[in-house]
């Protein structure tokens, strides 16, 4: 800054009220977030998702089938599931991304190659997974929280992938028409 005034033409003082109102708008963020209070935070949902996605790859069920949804470079992947996690545990809004239509895509797909269908079994094998990756490296009540939003995360893929096949819940009982 030249004598107080920057590129933008912004004085040192408006930049510096900018900046405590950009702070001030993070540390609201964070007070509303459900993670913050348990010791959630950016390093530790890195590292979950690093550790929760190497299981993957090396696990029998599910290590194929990301594979093949995956081929190559899974920085992008990785990058994206962190923001995913920061989102819903830190509330920082980083993620704009549509989950369902990507996993009904990949269901599709596992089912065009005469693959099985992605359902239940695979949720809870990931859940499987991913309590084991939480347990092992979170803080108890932090882990407790990930698997929360996880099992519901799971159930509504579970229930968006059923709907698009035409499939009825069991708790709506038998379809009927008018």
């Amino acid at each position: 800054m030249a004598h107080g005034i920057d590129d933008s033409g912004e004085t040192e003082d408006q930049h510096a009220a900018r900046r405590r109102e950009a702070d001030a708008r993070i540390e609201h963020r964070r007070q509303l977030s459900p993670g913050a209070p348990l010791g959630v935070d950016e390093a530790l949902i890195a590292n979950v998702v690093h550790n929760f996605y190497d299981r993957i790859r090396r696990d029998e069920m599910l290590g194929p089938i990301f594979a093949r949804a995956i081929p190559g470079d899974w920085g992008s992947h990785l990058a994206k599931m962190v923001d995913f996690w920061s989102s819903v545990l830190l509330a920082t809004g980083r993620y704009d991304g549509r989950p369902m239509p990507a996993h009904i895509k990949l269901d599709i797909a596992e089912r065009d190659s005469r693959h099985e269908a992605i359902d239940e079994a695979h949720f809870q094998h990931w859940l499987r997974l991913f309590e084991a990756t939480v347990t092992e490296l979170c803080p108890a009540p932090a882990a407790a929280l990930f698997m929360d939003r996880a099992r519901r995360i799971a159930a509504s893929f579970v229930m968006g992938i059923r709907f698009h096949r035409g499939e009825t819940p069991d708790w709506l009982g038998p379809a009927r028409s008018a």
